[in-house]
């Protein structure tokens, strides 16, 4: 468990319902999958080791590279060419996880152009560079994710405000295992919730301590993930 602590820990379930991203498509991401007899290898190796193989967990920096991964999926890009993507910016830019390194934020546009470049899929591989060729189109896809992520020294995600900043919910894989949590009081956002259906707001407030904002807050925003 020591090896554990620090990482962040969430099964397909969990991490589904905070990045809202189904938990069927992130168990394939990560598992790799077959379709129509062809081998579908995982995006990526989950940052989280366990020494059951049938089960998949994540790590925070799999939430981060997720919602990138995702955000690419959703703007018309294939799962084939995210894994050609990230295979090249991982040698690129020298990060296992490099769609959420604060680096790919400035290079990652040259790197998506690159492969797509690269692709002889004829129509599409056009249709996907003229959706990055110019810059605000790139940044339209990205910036919305990594604003409302704190990055470490050496440009690794740090902490997630997974409501924006301007609401005060933290995911910190230092804290809670990652779980989310009142920014101001370190209180997992979904035990507050809880309380408060059995014992209302302000019996919540007193319980754990928290102002009463702490416990609307954590309601909002745990209802915001159903």
């Amino acid at each position: 468990m020591d090896g554990l602590i620090g990482i962040g820990l969430y099964t397909p379930a969990e991490a589904g319902r905070l990045l809202h991203v189904a938990p069927a498509k992130i168990s394939r991401w990560l598992r790799g999958h077959t379709l129509k007899g062809r081998e579908y290898p995982a995006l990526w190796t989950p940052a989280v080791k366990l020494d059951d193989a049938e089960r998949t967990i994540l790590g925070f920096r799999d939430l981060m590279e997720i919602r990138v991964a995702d955000a690419f999926i959703r703007a018309g890009v294939s799962s084939i060419q995210v894994r050609a993507a990230i295979d090249y910016a991982r040698e690129v830019l020298g990060e296992d996880y490099p769609l959420s390194a604060e680096r790919f934020r400035t290079d990652g546009r040259s790197i998506l152009l690159r492969v797509f470049e690269k692709d002889a899929d004829g129509v599409e591989r056009e249709r996907l560079l003229n959706l990055f060729r110019r810059q605000y189109e790139f940044k339209e896809v990205i910036d919305p994710l990594l604003k409302t992520v704190d990055f470490d020294d050496r440009g690794s995600p740090r902490l997630w405000y997974p409501a924006g900043r301007r609401v005060n919910i933290v995911v910190d894989p230092l804290r809670s295992f990652g779980q989310p949590i009142d920014g101001a009081t370190s209180v997992p956002t979904a035990v507050l919730a809880m309380s408060a259906k059995e014992l209302g707001v302000d019996e919540t407030a007193i319980a754990y301590d928290v102002p009463e904002a702490s416990v609307r807050r954590a309601i909002d925003f745990e209802h915001s993930l159903n």
